[in-house]
């Protein structure tokens, strides 16, 4: 295998996830989109990904559990940081420094962690 193609993420509710991608988060919703689904652009289209209804029978506690997807981004960290603040959004931590870059992370309605990197 050579890289990810696509990621989708399960959800509870489709509309309120879909609000916080969009009014939050900064995604765009793609045309792509269908009843049971929204894929999302971020970064000039460059990164995309969906959030679903559930597929089959999910217990409520196995939503967010175990995953992270993480964005490269244009520019500052610390700007994205204040945009956030900005919109009420609650930031997990704080500005951390990895071996990748800097990062910052965010936790969606579901409890999925949504990690965003300026690289080095």
């Amino acid at each position: 295998m050579r890289k990810l193609e696509f990621a989708s993420l399960q959800v509870r509710d489709l509309e309120v996830s879909k609000a916080f991608y969009i009014d939050k988060l900064g995604f765009e919703a793609s045309e792509m989109s269908n009843p049971h689904a929204c894929v999302f652009k971020y970064n000039k289209g460059e990164a995309s990904f969906a959030i679903r209804t559930p597929i089959g029978n999910i217990n409520d506690k196995e939503f967010g559990v175990g995953a992270s997807l993480w964005f490269a981004i244009d520019g500052k960290i610390e700007v994205l940081q204040h945009q956030f603040s900005e919109k009420g959004l609650i930031v997990l931590g704080s500005i951390n420094q990895t071996p990748f870059g800097k990062t910052l992370m965010v936790q969606d309605p579901d409890g999925y962690i949504i990690t965003f990197l300026e690289t080095n």
